[in-house]
């Protein structure tokens, strides 16, 4: 899904067959598609929801190419999506939440048009660009959290359950990714990448009142690191995609204690180290989508 060059929408569907990629169906939509997740869609009716570049949400059927929720869901382009809740995985109902041009992180439940939950800057404060979402700690009905991060190198998490912000950190580089280990279960390792080579491992399992979260930093492609996604099968391993084309793949080694104790006797997390597996430039031109298949 994207843009073309007459600023169309345009989605394509590629099946596998026998080592080729066949293009299956072609659809053209009035605005550009900035961004799109199957996360919030059942695995039978596999609806993408996609953020556009003039604000609409819409959620589409594949089969009919018919649209089956849209709203108008930001002022200006939704520059990123993630979806929750629909493929048999984790806990509460099916959530979308998208981060916006105009500042806004909104939370969406796909059967009421109005937002659940709407996050927006203070009053006379500058919007800054929302560039990634992601919903984590979801490991029963009640609890859920969502993380944001924005060109400014804030990055922002949210309890939904208790509505309020837990943690708030600036990275220095605008946050291109977000990438919680698994969704599922309590948070438990968070990596953030950004502009100027470098993502950021947070263990999130331990939060000091004072130190917050315990992360690393490390140097990765010698250009801006567009995105991290997990592993599913080991969510120990996770590949970056970088700015010079090519990818990297690591594997987390934990501590071999996960806290200490800070000056003031509590708890701080300690973490663990990254070990870079494989390193490969495939492409010509930045990698800035990817997924692993869940199979």
């Amino acid at each position: 899904m994207g843009i073309t060059p007459r600023a169309k929408g345009i989605m394509q569907v590629y099946e596998m067959n026998r080592g080729d990629l066949n293009l299956v169906s072609e659809v053209e939509k009035p605005n550009g598609i900035k961004c799109g997740t199957f996360g919030a869609s059942s695995l039978d009716e596999r609806h993408l929801a996609t953020g556009d570049y003039v604000g609409k949400l819409n959620i589409w059927d594949l089969e009919t190419d018919a649209a089956v929720y849209g709203v108008q869901g930001h002022s200006s382009i939704i520059n990123c999506i993630d979806g929750f809740g629909g493929m048999d995985i984790g806990y509460g109902a099916p959530e979308l939440v998208t981060g916006g041009r105009d500042g806004c992180v909104r939370v969406w439940d796909p059967r009421v048009p109005e937002p659940v939950l709407s996050l927006e800057p203070g009053e006379g404060q500058p919007a800054r660009d929302c560039w990634a979402v992601a919903f984590g700690n979801s490991y029963n009905d009640q609890e859920r959290c969502v993380a944001a991060g924005y060109d400014n190198g804030d990055v922002k998490l949210f309890d939904l359950r208790a509505n309020q912000l837990r943690y708030e950190t600036n990275v220095r580089n605008g946050v291109t990714c977000i990438d919680f280990d698994r969704r599922d279960i309590e948070m438990n390792k968070m990596v953030v990448t950004t502009l100027e080579s470098k993502f950021r491992l947070y263990d999130m399992r331990t939060q000091h009142s004072e130190h917050g979260f315990t992360c690393l930093a490390e140097k990765a492609h010698k250009s801006t690191v567009w995105l991290c996604r997990h592993l599913p099968q080991n969510r120990d391993l996770f590949m970056t995609g970088g700015g010079n084309g090519g990818f990297n793949v690591y594997k987390y080694h934990y501590p071999a204690a996960r806290t200490k104790p800070a000056k003031d006797e509590a708890p701080v997390g300690v973490v663990g180290t990254v070990e870079l597996l494989n390193s490969r430039v495939i492409s010509t031109q930045p990698i800035v989508a990817f997924d692993w298949s869940p199979d």
